[in-house]
């Protein structure tokens, strides 16, 4: 393994030709101690000098803010997308609050229909028959 964390692997050359060595880039990954390490000393680090660590370490800063949300436990996968089992939860409070709205709504037609009613009853004008009272 090369010094920058790319594996090189050894593949059959053409015939004919001298073996060759070609690079393959291959995903790094890293353990849990050695990011614990790393986002101690950006911790600690002054102004100016996470971009030399980073750099030092050839990463990116998407890593560590990555890194800083498995450490405090954030559940997200690494894409970005939420896990299967948080977009059960969600859609399981999102159908609960959307009966709870219909319910409301229902409600709300209801009292509107009675006061129609009432107003019927009581001889009130409609609003819409232009005239003024």
């Amino acid at each position: 393994m090369s010094g920058n964390g790319i594996k090189e692997l050894e593949r059959p050359a053409a015939a004919g030709s001298a073996t060759e060595v070609v690079g393959v880039a291959r995903r790094r990954s890293f353990s849990d101690a050695y990011k614990r390490r790393l986002l101690d000393e950006v911790d600690r680090a002054r102004p100016g000098e996470i971009g030399l660590v980073l750099r030092r370490e050839g990463l990116y800063s998407s890593q560590l803010a990555q890194w800083r949300d498995w450490r405090n436990g954030v559940n997200k996968a690494s894409n970005g997308r939420r896990r299967s089992g948080d977009l059960r939860a969600e859609n399981q409070r999102l159908e609960k609050e959307n009966a709870r709205l219909k319910l409301k709504l229902r409600k709300a037609e209801a009292m509107l229909e009675l006061q129609k009613k009432a107003a019927e009853i009581l001889g009130y004008d409609d609003e819409t028959s232009g005239s003024d009272s």
